[in-house]
């Protein structure tokens, strides 16, 4: 439980760290006034202030932000000159946020999230390349013997393009769709010789097979291949099918096929890094990559108090020619931030009660 927990302090701090440099070299770049530099949330545990003071009293030149980690190892933030309503009036208007052209605020706002996409990729290069990437296509290598699947015609070497209507272009989503359709019967569309078959297939349950889960009698390969120019296909590959899985998911849960209920938060990358750890480093660090995936994606989303909420403001500002009055974009962001709190809350519960 203990390394679990240290797994995930690191794995979380990993990801905001990364982010929170992405805000923080773009503001530097461009002379935005950092104040603050803060990894966590909640109160201050470490400070750079009294190191900051004291070579200042030496008379050495001292850092313009002070720098802290805070006890909650859940978020992060820069706190900008210019960004809240009060401005500092010592801070030249050129080194506040809002002094800034659009283009370069836009640019601060974006690579917090850019940074994670950054960083997942390299993770995903880096695993290829230490343990080798795997095949990711849809094609079925193997399907057991009796099972639904081969009862029902599908035949090995058969390349899914389908389920129940919706196109799979990776094995990412072959797992996906299959997951939201649990056990019921469900409709795959294979491609074999150019020509295309469809079969309804229901899987066995746990009960019919005497183990958890249910199955539809397919294997893939697990098989590792190593090599550079393989590796930097795989990191892309992979990079895309994630992108692609969360969209889908997100699409899934407007339209309510996904319940926000099977959402995670806190609570729940706690237990996945918990089992994930137990399956070995290489699978840590796909899970690093798919969760600084999702941050970054859910980060981008066009919604109050999101980098991509800000972003919003920014492109309506450049379509109706003036900038959106502080008070007003500040009340929207603060409602968008306890709403967030409030989802948080519903998500962990949730994710507590599964545990149970």
């Amino acid at each position: 439980m203990i390394l679990s927990i240290i797994y995930f302090i690191l794995i979380l701090g990993l990801i905001v760290l990364v982010h929170e440099f992405g805000h923080f070299i773009f503001s530097k770049i461009f002379h935005v006034h950092v104040y603050e530099f803060a990894i966590g949330m909640g109160p201050k545990i470490w400070s750079s202030e009294k190191l900051r003071e004291k070579r200042k009293k030496n008379g050495k030149k001292v850092s313009e932000t002070i720098y802290t980690i805070r006890a909650i190892p859940i978020g992060g933030f820069n706190q900008l000159a210019g960004e809240g309503l009060e401005e500092d009036k010592k801070i030249k208007k050129e080194n506040l946020l809002t002094g800034r052209p659009a283009w370069q605020r836009f640019l601060i706002m974006f690579f917090g999230a850019g940074n994670n996409f950054i960083l997942a990729f390299i993770v995903l290069l880096l695993c290829a390349l230490i343990y080798g990437s795997p095949d990711i296509s849809t094609k079925v290598p193997v399907v057991i013997s009796d099972s639904p699947m081969e009862i029902a015609g599908v035949k090995a070497g058969d390349k899914i393009v389908e389920i129940n209507g919706n196109k799979t272009k990776t094995l990412d989503d072959v797992q996906l769709y299959l997951t939201i359709a649990g056990s019921n019967e469900t409709k795959f569309t294979v491609e074999r010789d150019g020509k295309k078959y469809t079969y309804n297939v229901t899987p066995l349950t746990g009960e019919e097979q005497k183990e958890k889960g249910y199955s539809f009698g397919i294997q893939y390969n697990n098989k590792l291949e190593k090599g550079f120019g393989r590796s930097i296909n795989f990191a892309f590959k992979k990079f895309y099918a994630i992108t692609r899985q969360i969209f889908i998911t997100l699409k899934e849960l407007f339209t309510g096929k996904v319940s926000v209920k099977q959402l995670s938060g806190p609570v729940g990358i706690y237990t996945a890094v918990d089992k994930t750890r137990t399956a070995g480093f290489y699978s840590v660090l796909n899970l690093i990559a798919l969760l600084s995936i999702n941050v970054g994606i859910m980060n981008l989303l066009p919604l109050p108090a999101f980098d991509g909420g800000r972003i919003l403001f920014l492109i309506i500002e450049k379509i109706k020619g003036s900038p959106i009055k502080p008070e007003t974009e500040n009340l929207i962001h603060n409602i968008g931030f306890y709403l967030l709190l409030l989802l948080l809350v519903y998500v962990t519960i949730n994710d507590i009660l599964r545990l149970i």
